[in-house]
């Protein structure tokens, strides 16, 4: 079977060209060898005209055309003062095309900024966007609301937590993208011949007579999963008209990736967070679910675990584990007419045959597989019936669905009221989380693209044989899912999360051979580094839920929280309630006209007079039903029969439906990640890399003191970490450092961040500063006034370098240490290797090297084979100008770069 690989989009650099008439957006791959060419009508005032001719240009077809459109559209021919085509704007991606009451607008993004690298594949985050109105002023026809809803519109800002890819799909999880290059293709079909012809002409061997057999590989590119994409709607009037290099899929949520460093060897630990498009909004305006099974503050948390060592998915050894937070799947919603902080639950519609929540498990059978693991947070005891209406509704509905499916696919419930737990202080929430944990990560297992190490079977862990999923010849594959709510899902689930990720850190670890047990401790620089990662993960999706950050994190649970963070946690409860007060239901009406949910026409009322929403998103609402889903069969047709696996990941007719293949070769740039990757064109620097900048555990977390170890996995006491491990930092710290977590190239604070620092410190953190070795202080020049302050700085990098004063000195026993130490290499260089030799002192001295004359002192030199030392040759006159003839392997492999790079 042919090898396969994603294809890279061929559009990743534009250049937008304007004349009075048209707009010439020219887009380009990196390497700016090939490139496409969109001309749009600005001559019609309502209507999107856009032409793609499909043809790839070279550097100078563009050029030469880009000439004649700029001499054609001068004034007077031959005219040099005024130019007919001028540059408006570059970009990275095109966003969409968008209309109101005019004509339409192209949203292009601007600015973008690397946040991950997974498999060589990289992902940008949105910093900046740019909407141009397309029709001409001559032909512009003017409506008196249209900048209201330019200003809606622009609401949603672009700039927060948008990212894309140009060759991974972001849409989908890792288990699924791997899973589809491993699956067999079938180049037969009509729109893979087609691509297929026309890669044969332009692969046309000009060396054919003499050239060795060129490899093919089938360039694979997939449909992106419709409900974790923001821009579909904006790009659905293009899509048929364009290239598909021209479509760029962004998603909504978090992605950020970390270092952990064990002992020197690299493991990048990614987060990437899909925000859910159906049925989005804020926190009290969108609750439960709507009549087509999407759930409000639904989205989809993968944690990605790899070997940087080895970048390739081909050769590489990549895990991954899903898990899914959304609101409870009901019809319920809250009254916030009333100004209430939790205004009181109610229930809609009476739902008793739990039709819309066998919908939204449909859906989650069909992607996840079985079995569904709900762990229900909410609570169970209260003096006034309130979070407790759910889950006596919810209950009934798991079990009328249970009775339809077979038993061992069966929606597992958990109910566990964490909240009661929290208050007790004879109960442990995080022990009883992470029995949980363990007891799903055991149910579902996770995925990896490799088999079990030998070493699994010398040492073999008890809790790795119970381990469930799908073991096959490639590796293991998660089946089933953890979906976990509690009413806002934000605090309290993203507790549990963290919880039942480190669990499956753990096991990822384990599976990659990087411990030698599948368990992982607090306090650990590994679990710190986890832990700030989904902090920040957590904020960020509390900041687009709820209006603020975490009220409740994982130091609040483990009841090591400072004492100033209750006043933080007071101030971001106000935050969120002014948010939910004031400011969603502007945020709400952005987003329902992003996502276009409500589309301005000039026969219907505008958004901000209506009333309510409710009916934009439940469409049943305005329309009879043609097809009602049975009751009882509430499923789709052919997911129970490939169960446990999920539906999406099987090879079959209708998924493969949804996949194109095209036939390259080997070194053709739309398939080439490292020439992607590395970009051997470009001068760069490895100080500018991404993987340099990102947080890594040995520079971030390990101790600044010699003599600890340096196990990312050892316990650390709380005077030994290099971060406080409470953690208290002030809101521009907290605003750097989540920039540091996610970003590749952080800005360095600035005088006013580092000096600023909160005023309501703990004493424990004053101490922790004062340490010597508890972290690495900038270097201060003190004045002349300061003579004793200067003095002690000039000490603390002594002790902080060496762990010790060189000015006192050295123990008695350390002295005798040292002794014994120096005896040894005096002695060392006149002993025998052939066989044992007792000294004087007793010391008896066994030979380890395998080299006859290796001591302390010399060394036996490698024997150098003759081809080594004529290629060594070779390359020294060739130094000197002195190049020796190609050979034959030479010449055919260089006509093979030029035919792919340039022909």
């Amino acid at each position: 079977m042919p090898l396969t690989a994603a294809v890279i989009s061929g559009v990743q650099k534009l250049v937008l060209y304007e004349t009075r008439a048209r707009y010439f957006l020219v887009g380009s791959n990196h390497a700016q060898t090939k490139h496409r060419v969109l001309k749009i009508d600005r001559t019609e005032p309502r209507d999107l005209v856009i032409i793609d001719d499909k043809h790839v240009y070279s550097q100078q077809e563009v050029r030469e055309l880009l000439g004649r459109l700029d001499l054609g559209n001068r004034p007077k021919m031959g005219q040099k003062g005024s130019s007919g085509l001028s540059r408006a704007v570059s970009a990275y991606g095109i966003v969409g095309f968008v209309r109101f009451l005019e004509g339409y607008y192209i949203v292009l993004i601007t600015k973008r900024r690397k946040m991950a690298d997974i498999g060589g594949h990289s992902i940008y985050k949105i910093e900046d966007t740019s909407m141009i109105h397309i029709p001409n002023d001559s032909v512009r026809v003017t409506h008196p609301d249209e900048a209201r809803y330019v200003r809606i519109f622009q609401n949603v800002d672009l700039s927060s937590n948008f990212y894309f890819s140009y060759s991974y799909d972001l849409s989908h999880s890792l288990q699924y993208n791997l899973t589809l290059l491993k699956s067999p293709c079938d180049p037969g079909a009509e729109p893979e011949e087609e691509v297929h012809t026309q890669s044969r002409q332009d692969s046309f061997d000009i060396f054919e007579d003499e050239g060795q057999p060129t490899q093919v590989v089938h360039g694979i590119q997939n449909e992106p999963y419709a409900k974790y994409v923001w821009n579909a709607k904006l790009l659905e009037c293009v899509k048929d008209v364009v290239h598909h290099d021209w479509l760029m899929y962004i998603i909504h949520g978090f992605c950020g990736q970390s270092k952990l460093l064990i002992y020197g060897r690299p493991v990048h630990v990614t987060l990437i967070a899909r925000r859910s498009s159906k049925f989005a909004g804020t926190r009290f305006l969108k609750r439960g679910a709507n009549c087509q099974g999407d759930v409000a503050n639904e989205v989809e948390t993968e944690q990605i675990i790899h070997d940087a060592s080895v970048m390739s998915f081909r050769a590489g050894s990549y895990s991954s584990y899903v898990q899914v937070r959304g609101s409870v799947p009901l019809y319920w919603s809250q009254d916030i007419s009333t100004m209430m902080p939790k205004p009181p639950i109610r229930l809609d519609q009476a739902d008793p045959y739990a039709h819309v929540a066998a919908l939204h498990f449909d859906q989650m059978l069909q992607r996840f597989g079985s079995p569904i693991i709900i762990l229900n947070l909410v609570k169970k005891r209260e003096k006034r019936k309130h979070e407790k209406i759910l889950s006596e509704e919810l209950y009934p509905a798991i079990l009328n669905l249970n009775q339809f499916l077979p038993p061992e696919h069966c929606i597992d419930y958990i109910a566990w009221d964490m909240a009661r737990y929290t208050k007790s202080k004879l109960c442990n929430v995080l022990d009883r989380l992470s029995m949980i944990a363990e007891n799903v990560v055991k149910r579902t297992g996770f995925f990896i693209n490799r088999s079990d190490f030998y070493c699994h079977n010398l040492r073999p862990d008890d809790r790795w044989g119970d381990l469930g999923g799908h073991i096959s010849s490639n590796g293991r594959v998660q089946t089933g899912v953890l979906r976990t709510n509690c009413v806002d899902c934000l605090d309290r689930t993203n507790t549990a999360q963290f919880m039942v990720g480190k669990c499956a850190l753990a096991y990822q670890l384990y599976a990659l051979g990087m411990i030698d047990k599948p368990k992982l401790q607090f306090d650990t620089d590994c679990v710190r580094l986890f832990e700030e990662l989904y902090e920040d993960h957590g904020d960020t999706l509390s900041l687009q839920y709820g209006g603020s950050q975490l009220v409740h994190r994982v130091k609040t649970y483990r009841k090591i929280a400072p004492w100033t963070q209750h006043s933080k946690d007071i101030m971001q409860t106000l935050s969120r309630y002014y948010s939910n007060a004031f400011s969603d239901a502007d945020r709400q009406d952005a987003i329902n006209l992003f996502l276009q949910v409500y589309q301005p026409c000039d026969n219907r009322p505008h958004l901000w007079e209506l009333p309510t929403d409710f009916y934009l998103h439940q469409s049943n609402t305005m329309a009879l039903l043609h097809h009602r889903r049975s009751y009882t069969y509430w499923w789709s047709e052919g997911i129970l029969s490939y169960l446990p696996l999920p539906y999406d990941e099987v090879p079959c007719e209708e998924n493969m439906k949804k996949v194109k293949v095209k036939r390259v070769n080997r070194y053709d740039q739309s398939i080439d990640i490292y020439t992607e990757f590395f970009k051997p064109y470009e001068l760069t620097s490895f100080d500018d890399t991404f993987c340099v900048a990102m947080t890594n555990s040995a520079r971030e977390f390990m101790p600044k003191t010699v003599g600890v170890d340096p196990s990312p996995f050892t316990v650390r006491k709380p005077e030994e970490t290099g971060k406080s491990v409470l953690g208290n930092k002030s809101s521009k710290e907290e605003a750097v450092l989540q920039r540091k977590t996610a970003a590749s190239a952080p800005p360095p604070p600035s005088e006013e961040a580092i000096s600023s620092s909160s005023e309501d410190d703990s004493e424990e953190d004053r101490e922790d500063d004062a340490s010597v070795s508890q972290r690495s202080t900038p270097v201060r020049i003190s004045e002349a006034g300061d003579g004793g302050r200067a003095q002690e700085d000039q000490h603390q990098p002594m002790r902080e370098t060496y762990g010790l004063n060189l000015d006192d000195s050295p123990a008695k026993d350390d002295l005798v240490i040292y002794h014994t130490f120096a005896h040894l290499g005096q002695n060392q260089h006149t002993v025998e290797k052939t066989e044992p030799t007792y000294l004087e002192n007793a010391i008896n001295l066994v030979p380890v090297s395998r080299f006859e004359e290796d001591s302390i002192f010399e060394v036996s030199p490698p024997r150098v084979d003759k081809e080594t030392c004529e290629l060594f040759e070779s390359h020294v006159m060739t130094g000197h100008g002195q190049v020796r003839a190609l050979c034959r392997e030479d010449v055919l492999m260089y006509r093979e770069y030029i035919k792919n790079r340039y022909m």
